[in-house]
């Protein structure tokens, strides 16, 4: 036969000869009640906990632990491209700890109006520390009348404008992007106070569109 939605039920033809069988009584299982669902307000409370909880670890994290980053320019080409995402090292992180060569995330020098930069936060590798007399000659930089050493850049990089030959103030640090003939940096506008330091860079994790991976 068809029900009332056309679809044809199959069921087995029962046996004329066959006395018909007692009703079958059904019985409760001898087992406790099923516990009652937990009503809506205590579930949209619980899950108001989770999400606090989880909004105030997010932010912890991004706060006082590390924080992601996006490359906006060129500035630090090859080392870095223009759209890589980095991760930021804020924990333990203090300005009298870092080194020369380390690239950090800073607060740009409100002098950073001499090029043009509409980014307040600023991705520089730190060249100069408090005390030492930087200046340039030629492509190298000097460090106390040394020549830097610099794996980090390619062979033949072109350093761009010279360095004025100066003693770096106590407590400021000198700032230079990696592609030295269009970064505009503590060339340009001076050295930056430790305090201005957001940072270390510590991983790069994405790049030209996919996840990437390189440590600092």
């Amino acid at each position: 036969m068809r029900n009332a939605d056309g679809v044809t039920e199959v069921a087995p033809r029962p046996d004329d000869s066959a006395p018909p069988s007692p009703p079958t009584r059904r019985r409760h299982s001898a087992v406790t009640p099923p516990k009652r669902p937990p009503s809506r307000s205590r579930t949209a409370i619980e899950w108001a906990i989770v999400a606090v909880v989880a909004l105030a670890l997010a932010f912890g994290m991004r706060t006082f632990v590390f924080q992601a980053y996006y490359v906006p320019s060129g500035s630090m080409i090859p080392t870095l491209q223009i759209g890589d995402r980095i991760l930021v090292q804020k924990l333990f992180f203090s300005p009298s700890d870092v080194h020369t060569g380390e690239i950090v995330v800073f607060h740009g020098p409100a002098a950073d109006v001499v090029c043009g930069s509409p980014q307040s936060i600023l991705v520089k590798r730190v060249i100069g520390l408090p005390g030492e007399t930087i200046s340039s000659k030629g492509n190298t930089v000097y460090l106390n009348g040394k020549p830097l050493a610099e794996p980090w850049l390619p062979a033949g990089t072109q350093l761009g404008r010279a360095i004025q030959k100066q003693v770096i103030p106590p407590g400021r640090y000198f700032m230079m992007g990696d592609n030295r003939s269009i970064s505009c940096d503590s060339r340009y506008w001076g050295t930056i106070p430790g305090s201005n330091m957001i940072g270390r860079v510590l991983v790069l994790w994405w790049r030209f569109g996919r996840p990437a991976f390189h440590i600092f």
